[in-house]
């Protein structure tokens, strides 16, 4: 008990001279030590940041995004595509959003629109590996 109270005591009367200290003088001198320097420096930093994080993460993002929406665009009947949990198949029909992949033979899947990631090129009807 004697512990805690020799340790407050010190604390409290530093606080209390850290109050005094801030409030006596000028107010004006105080509080600009305070805040800095504040302006156009102040924000320059934050600036920074957030200019790296578009150009390192914002943009790459936002052009693979547009890519992806063109290549799903572009897709037609007998382009091999891959789908986002990896079966690889040939276009066989295509109706709004969803799109009928053939995996195998005479095994047909149909897939939504934005499942699919990768179009590879046409396929010619003779194909034996398709």
């Amino acid at each position: 008990m004697k512990i805690r109270k020799i340790l407050t005591i010190p604390v409290l009367l530093a606080a209390s001279a850290m109050a005094q200290d801030a409030a006596g003088g000028t107010g004006e001198a105080s509080a600009a030590g305070c805040l800095g320097s504040g302006g156009i420096m102040g924000l320059l930093p934050i600036v920074a940041m957030v200019g790296i994080f578009y150009f390192l993460i914002i943009r790459p993002q936002q052009k693979q995004s547009k890519k992806m929406k063109e290549m799903r665009e572009s897709m037609q009947k007998g382009n091999n595509v891959v789908t986002s949990g990896g079966i690889h198949g040939v276009i066989t029909n295509m109706k709004g959003d969803v799109v009928t992949i053939r995996i195998a033979d005479s095994v047909k899947v149909d897939v939504d629109r934005s499942a699919l990631t990768i179009l590879g090129e046409e396929v010619s009807s003779k194909c034996k590996t398709c």
